[in-house]
C-alpha cells in the first residue's frame, strides 16, 4: 500500500465522502438520506483493498460547511486534489479511485426514487472534477 501523509489520506477520504454527500444533498429528503448513505457505503466497501484502507478508519470524514455553493466548491476542489495526490503517489490507483467515486455517486443517486436531474448534474460535476470523461 502507498504511504500517504495523514493530510493526504484525509483529502482522499473526505473527497469521496464529500462527493457522495454533494449528490445526496442535491435532492434532499430525510428518509432518502439513509438509503443513499447505505448505497454509497456499499460502493466504497467494494473498492480494491488498497483504496478500502483509505476509506475505512480515521473517524468521521470532514464535512464541508457553508452555503451550498461553498460546499460544492470545497468538495469539487477536494476531488481534484485527491486525483492529484494519486497521480503523484499511486498513479496505478487513479482509475480505480475514479471508478469507485463514480459508482458511489451513481449508487447514491439511484438509491431513492430514481436519479433526479439535480443528482445527475451533481454527478456530472464530480466526474468532471475527477477527470472522468463520459
Amino acid at each position: 500500500m502507498t504511504d500517504y501523509t495523514d493530510e493526504e489520506r484525509k483529502t482522499l477520504r473526505d473527497a469521496a465522502f464529500g462527493a457522495m454527500m454533494l449528490v445526496s444533498a442535491s435532492d434532499p429528503g430525510f428518509f432518502a438520506m439513509f438509503k443513499e448513505s447505505m448505497a454509497g457505503a456499499k460502493a466504497l466497501a467494494a473498492a480494491p483493498p488498497d483504496l478500502q484502507g483509505l476509506f475505512k478508519g480515521g473517524g468521521m470524514p470532514g464535512m464541508p460547511k457553508g452555503s451550498m455553493q461553498e460546499v460544492e466548491a470545497n468538495v469539487l476542489g477536494q476531488v481534484g486534489q485527491a486525483i492529484g495526490i494519486l497521480q503523484a503517489k499511486a498513479p496505478q490507483d487513479v482509475d480505480a479511485y475514479r471508478s469507485v467515486l463514480a459508482a458511489a455517486c451513481d449508487q447514491v443517486a439511484s438509491a431513492s426514487e430514481g436519479v433526479k436531474d439535480t443528482e445527475a448534474a451533481a454527478i456530472a460535476k464530480v466526474k468532471t472534477a475527477a477527470g472522468i470523461v463520459s
